[in-house]
């Protein structure tokens, strides 16, 4: 079954003919929802993102409780209870730190300032696979 509206191609006519030149983009991907750091993430293949930090080293591999598995057109859905077990996998791109973030404290007609930084540590990850 082929969605007409996942099609790329031209379509052009030429003395009452239809020539039509297609090709069929692959539409059997997986997305994945995985539990990492007490947040949620919905991720598909080869997708990055940045999560919370992981004590691993750049190029390590690692495995996510994985919640629920499905098709992106929606027939096929797996749902954990509470999870399926590590089904996807991922790979560590970098370890960093996020932007700095003021925080302010401030107390009116009593001379209070204070002014804090902060900067949240983070591990960027690539899912290379979600098996299932």
């Amino acid at each position: 079954m082929v969605d007409i509206s996942r099609k790329r191609g031209i379509i052009s006519e030429r003395n009452g003919v239809v020539r039509a030149n297609f090709t069929i983009i692959n539409t059997m991907s997986k997305i994945a929802v995985i539990k990492t750091g007490g947040k949620q993430y919905k991720v598909k293949e080869k997708q990055a993102l940045k999560i919370e930090k992981l004590d691993k080293k750049t190029g390590d591999k690692v495995t996510f409780e994985t919640l629920m598995i499905a098709d992106t057109d929606g027939k096929e859905v797996k749902l954990g209870n509470p999870s399926l077990g590590g089904k996807v996998e991922g790979k560590v791109l970098d370890q960093g730190k996020d932007k700095k973030v003021s925080v302010i404290k401030y107390k009116s007609k009593t001379r209070y300032k204070r002014n804090i930084g902060h900067r949240q540590p983070f591990t960027k990850v690539e899912i290379t696979a979600i098996a299932g």
